[in-house]
């Protein structure tokens, strides 16, 4: 969980959500999608360079220091219980946490979203991988922790969502101190405010891509 999301708002209401440069080509080709998957560009916003910059990133995270992605594990979690421990994830965790915005999740048939309709952000990890040649890939992963009451009948993981107001906390490298302060945050969220509905309509309506 979540294996499913949906990131259905238009660029309008979305970039005044997003800080900093724009990835090439977005603002002529980004189209909502109703539903997002693994494997595909997720949309995200990330700190590098001490710079707010909004980003494309592929989910399924590739950690920089493996030699042979064709046969290298993409991680599409991260445990939150966890994520300072392993290998994969640790230096991420420490210096490129990002954010990734939708509006619902999908989970076991259900329609997870804010009664109120609004955006809202996953809290992801990202990395990004070169080659011997110089080739890059970026690649992407959404932290989980324990369900709240809301998702608890539903599944056994849900995302870790960041609260409005603590997004430049959240992306700012850390270590430390600074680290175990964000500890908080990877808690079960508060599910008042939120709803669990029936299927989404779009599950047989024709999917709107992200095509750059």
């Amino acid at each position: 969980m979540c294996g499913r999301f949906s990131l259905g708002a238009d660029l309008a209401r979305l970039l005044p959500q997003l800080q900093g440069p724009l990835p090439p080509g977005l603002a002529a080709h980004y189209a909502p999608r109703a539903e997002v998957r693994p494997g595909e560009p997720l949309l995200i916003q990330r700190q590098e360079h001490g710079q707010l910059q909004v980003a494309l990133a592929l989910w399924g995270l590739l950690p920089e220091w493996v030699k042979d992605p064709a046969t290298a594990h993409r991680s599409v979690h991260a445990r939150a219980e966890t994520v300072a421990l392993k290998p994969s994830f640790r230096g991420a965790w420490r210096h490129r946490r990002c954010l990734i915005p939708a509006d619902a999740l999908w989970e076991q048939g259900r329609w997870i979203r804010r009664r109120d309709g609004g955006l809202f952000w996953l809290a992801g990890l990202w990395d990004r991988w070169i080659g011997p040649d110089g080739s890059e890939l970026e690649s992407c992963c959404v932290l989980t922790c324990a369900p709240n009451t809301l998702l608890a009948p539903i599944h056994r993981r849900m995302p870790v969502v960041i609260p409005t107001g603590l997004e430049e906390a959240w992306l700012a490298p850390a270590d430390g101190p600074s680290l175990r302060a964000l500890e908080p945050l990877l808690l079960p969220w508060d599910p008042a405010g939120w709803q669990a509905d029936g299927p989404p309509s779009w599950l047989d309506q024709p999917q709107l891509e992200l095509n750059l």
